[in-house]
């Protein structure tokens, strides 16, 4: 056995015995065939070898290496429903799966070729391949009869032949039957004739006639050979009855029939009537018909009425088995005269072979980035049935991106026609529907499936660009205070997401941590409001791809206000720096204001709210405390029966929950001028006091300083005054701006505050501190005077008494 690598239509490598100019042209010619054409792989075995036994090696004939094979999955695909071959992917040897039987496999047929296909999937590619089955003589001729009668009259004359049955030899060729043989006799010789299919059969010829009286019957032996080697025969008996004088034969009327019958035909069907006359009388006249060479196929298939010669359909005709039946009819008289003729029957093919598609892989798996035209999978296409019944035509059902394109006779390569989507479609189910030109059309319906394999083409996409998330101040660590989430439309590691929170090169850790996994928000360690509004970070989102694609979303954590922080009272200070207290005069009125308590809170929102009460008083009917604004007023008009000296318990409260709380405390003296309150102030401190020094020097300070203001003004109106009496024109002062909002808390405004003299009083007297907008002199334009008018109306005075700093210092002149 001997593999050959064949290329359309090449023949194998036979050597010439020329010339070695002949040769090397002949070695160009096979090399630029061999180039161009499609590979072929042909094997010739003998038939009844043992199973398991040596084909090829096709990795050797094709020039690749059993790793080769292995590595690109390489597997042998037989045409039909058998699998005769099986290739070893591991040495690339080719053997049979089972003993082949030439005679089974190819019952009527001289040549005998087994086709296969290789098939490689990485990458995919096809080889055809060939697997001739030569004949062994493993069949001797056989005759259908042991034993021939032939009932011959004494009158025949010399040179008639009288047609023997044929002997039938299983193998083909050299090895079928070759030859007939006669025992040796006095009256009869053999004639070989060969048939219209190329049979051969055997006439056996009368040399010199026959005498009944001296010979009744005759006994021969006919025997058939082979041309094997060695020849194989068989043998069968020829007894000559030797008949009276019958001087009469039958006739018919052609020696041929020649008739069409198609392969559809049900059974009792007409198909051809024989007819031969005798034109003796009796029974030498009365014909019978039989058959008489005919094959046993073809007399399973045919009924022959012995009577009338009637031949009918008997069983199922195919085309595809055989497109013609050869059978002999004899007509034989009662006088034991007979005639022969022959009748062919020629089956027509209709349209009952619906198409026949093969794949060569069932289902297939391509990535989705694969270009257009990749090649899918292959598949082949026949039907059994001739000319426009076995033409065949193949397409695709519905709207899929993928087409056929033809590759060699009846083989189609199955193809992308457009980019693929997995996010859309994962997998498809290719319908393929094969179709015949029959007039009664044909088909058959293949799927595929083709799954759509994933490639990294989706980044991960979070569902909001920012997330805002919120936890309370003081909060332990390892909080979870909620998730951000991430989806990738790609599937397996490149849509499985990673979550990590992008840090620059030498940043501080921060506060809150994302886990890789889930996406689940924790709080690290715990946050301060007063220090930390907000936490801004970027989260980012990765998936498993290579190369990985990435996202990034904003992460924002609110921190809230939590009530950790009580109420600090700014004003008046806790350790008591006001010695003298706040002096209200006698003559207040209701509404007077004496001080007010300034408290700050560093928490924010409703925590930070505050509000004043006034807890404890001397005289709780005397004052009260602003709720909101911590002035503290006088609540009804100033008597002269009321205590000198009134101390004040304020407590300022937040609105947390629970609420934080501290209290400031105030001495009030009720004085009728700010010198003899000042003085009796002095009598009655306590002379042992250790800051009594400290006192006396801040006193004296005090002093210094008031007299140089009072200086001050008094130059400051004696100058107005001047320049008003001269006629020059006033002009407005100019009001320093106030001081910058507290930063935090409830913390006011500071206020500027100027002294207002008292007039009316013989000893002019500082009564108290008034705001910094003064009350113009007289002598001021009719514009300033307006504003004079309106800045020192009363109910504008009393307002700005309500914003008086209960803190006025205290001078004498």
């Amino acid at each position: 056995m001997k593999g050959r690598l064949w290329r359309r239509g090449t023949a194998s490598g036979r050597r010439s015995g020329g010339g070695g100019e002949r040769q090397v042209l002949l070695w160009l010619v096979c090399v630029c065939v061999w180039e161009s054409g499609a590979e072929t792989l042909r094997y010739s075995v003998a038939e009844e070898m043992a199973r398991d036994s040596l084909v090829g090696n096709v990795a050797q004939d094709l020039g690749l290496s059993p790793s080769q094979l292995a590595a690109r999955k390489a597997r042998v695909v037989s045409e039909g429903s058998e699998q005769h071959f099986r290739l070893d992917p591991h040495s690339g040897v080719l053997t049979v799966t089972e003993t082949l039987d030439r005679e089974r496999i190819c019952p009527h047929s001289e040549s005998c070729a087994l086709l296969f296909k290789l098939f490689f999937e990485n990458p995919v590619q096809l080889i055809r391949g060939e697997v001739e089955v030569r004949d062994v003589n493993d069949h001797s001729p056989e005759f259908p009869e042991k034993e021939m009668i032939l009932e011959i009259l004494e009158t025949a004359s010399a040179g008639i032949r009288f047609p023997l049955e044929a002997a039938r030899d299983k193998d083909v060729g050299i090895n079928g039957l070759q030859d007939y043989s006669l025992s040796p006799n006095s009256h009869f010789s053999l004639a070989l004739e060969a048939g219209k299919r190329g049979g051969k059969y055997a006439e056996l010829v009368l040399q010199k006639p026959l005498d009944r009286e001296e010979q009744r019957e005759l006994h021969l032996v006919l025997t058939a050979t082979d041309g094997g080697s060695p020849p194989r025969s068989g043998t069968a008996q020829v007894r000559v009855v030797v008949l009276d004088a019958n001087d009469n034969m039958p006739v018919f009327s052609r020696e041929v029939y020649e008739v069409r019958v198609a392969e559809n035909s049900p059974p009792g069907q007409l198909v051809v009537r024989v007819s031969a006359a005798d034109p003796d009388e009796g029974s030498n006249g009365k014909v019978r018909y039989a058959f008489t060479q005919a094959s046993e196929g073809s007399r399973q298939l045919f009924d022959l009425n012995a009577d009338s010669g009637v031949i009918r359909v008997s069983g199922k005709l195919d085309f595809e088995e055989a497109k013609m039946h050869e059978l002999v009819v004899r007509a034989m008289d009662g006088g034991g005269l007979s005639a022969h003729c022959r009748v062919h029957v020629e089956v027509l093919d209709v349209n009952d072979n619906a198409p026949e598609i093969a794949l060569s892989s069932v289902s297939a798996s391509i990535p989705e980035d694969a270009p257009p035209r990749t090649v899918v999978a292959l598949l082949s296409v026949r039907d059994r049935d001739s000319g426009d019944n076995g033409r065949t035509e193949c397409a695709i059902e519905g709207d899929v991106p993928f087409s056929l394109t033809a590759a060699f006779a009846n083989h189609y390569e199955l193809r992308t026609s457009a980019a693929l989507d997995r996010e859309t479609t994962a997998e498809y189910n290719v319908s393929i529907v094969a179709t015949d030109w029959g007039r009664a059309r044909l088909s058959a319906r293949e799927s595929v499936s083709v799954r759509i394999a994933d490639v990294n083409d989706n980044a991960p996409r979070f569902t909001q660009a920012a997330y805002s998330m919120s936890v309370s101040e003081n909060e332990a660590g390892a909080v979870r205070i909620g998730s951000v989430k991430a989806t990738d439309a790609d599937a397996g590691a490149n849509g499985r997401v990673r979550y990590a929170l992008v840090r620059e090169e030498g940043e501080e850790r921060p506060a809150v941590s994302v886990d890789a996994e889930s996406g689940a928000v924790s709080v690290v360690r715990p946050l301060d409001y007063e220090e930390v509004r907000a936490v801004e970070v970027t989260v980012r989102a990765a998936d498993g791809g290579s190369p990985p694609r990435s996202a990034t979303a904003l992460l924002r954590v609110l921190v809230r206000d939590e009530n950790d922080n009580a109420p600090v009272v700014l004003h008046p200070p806790a350790d008591g720096g006001a010695a003298l207290g706040e002096l209200v005069p006698r003559r207040a009125r209701a509404g007077y204001l004496v001080a007010k308590v300034v408290a700050v809170d560093a928490d924010a929102g409703q925590n930070a709210w505050l509000c004043y009460e006034l807890a404890k008083a001397t005289e709780p009917g005397l004052f009260r405390v602003g709720l909101h604004s911590g002035e503290v007023r006088t609540a009804r008009a100033v008597g002269e029966r009321d205590a000198a000296r009134h101390r004040l318990v304020v407590l300022v409260r937040d609105r947390g929950r629970p609420p934080r709380s501290a209290s400031a405390t105030l001495a009030v003296a009720l004085a009728d001028g700010f010198s003899e309150g000042h003085l009796r102030a002095s009598e009655e401190a306590p002379a042992a006091e250790p800051d009594g020094r400290l006192t006396l020097y801040l006193s004296v300070c005090l002093a210094c300083v008031s007299a140089l203001f009072v200086a001050g003004a008094a130059a400051a109106v004696a100058a107005k005054v001047r320049r008003a009496r001269r006629g020059e024109p006033g002009t407005l002062p100019t009001f320093p701006q106030s001081a910058a909002d507290s930063s935090a808390g409830s913390l006011p405004r500071s206020y500027v505050y100027d002294v207002r003299l008292a007039a009316g009083t013989v000893n002019s007297e500082f009564r108290f501190l008034g705001p910094l907008l003064p009350c113009f002199p007289a002598g001021l334009p009719q514009g300033a005077a307006e504003q004079r008018s309106s800045l020192c109306s009363p109910s504008v005075r009393e307002e700005k008494e309500q914003h008086l700093d209960p803190r006025g210092l205290m001078s004498s002149k």
